[in-house]
């Protein structure tokens, strides 16, 4: 089977399938590695989570035309805010030892005591516990969510691009 030529409904049903994967993965290193996430890996988690949603919607409804664009562009919301999170991750490991902020609170402490927008403020702004690198496959996280947001994006975009082949009419 051909990735290039499936029909909206599978490219959106395997998008689903792959942010379920990642979102596993995520939980195994979490449990089954050791690797303790921090609030910048979370909001990743997050924007794959909105990502898997919009995908399994759009795989369920199999819309026409214009319709394809209202998934893909809300599939899209949660990529661009996926990679503006691992970006600004990316960034935040790249940092110099002395330059790297201070460990601030975990993000369940900072969801009971402050506004969403404060919280949101203080996990941008950064912590230790982000700059923190914990390769996988010798790359570190945020690369591979990063990679995995773009991915996904092109997915989305060419299955709503992509024509109906054309059918045999007898």
């Amino acid at each position: 089977m051909n990735p290039l030529r499936w029909s909206y409904r599978v490219s959106f049903l395997v998008g689903f399938l792959i942010c379920v994967a990642l979102l596993a993965f995520a939980l195994y290193a979490e449990y089954g590695l050791g690797m303790e996430p921090c609030p910048l890996c979370i909001f990743q988690r997050i924007g794959f989570m909105v990502m898997a949603v919009f995908f399994l919607l759009g795989a369920i409804h199999g819309p026409k035309a214009g319709g394809r664009w209202f998934y893909t562009g809300l599939v899209l919301v949660g990529a661009l805010f996926g990679m503006a999170v691992a970006g600004r991750h990316l960034w935040i490991q790249s940092l110099p030892a002395d330059q790297i902020p201070a460990c601030g609170p975990n993000l369940a402490y900072m969801f009971d005591a402050f506004p969403l927008a404060k919280v949101l403020k203080l996990v941008f702004t950064g912590s230790g516990e982000c700059a923190k690198v914990q390769p996988i496959l010798g790359l570190p996280m945020p690369f591979w969510t990063l990679l995995w947001f773009i991915l996904l994006s092109v997915l989305a975009i060419r299955a709503t691009l992509q024509r109906a082949a054309p059918r045999l009419r007898l």
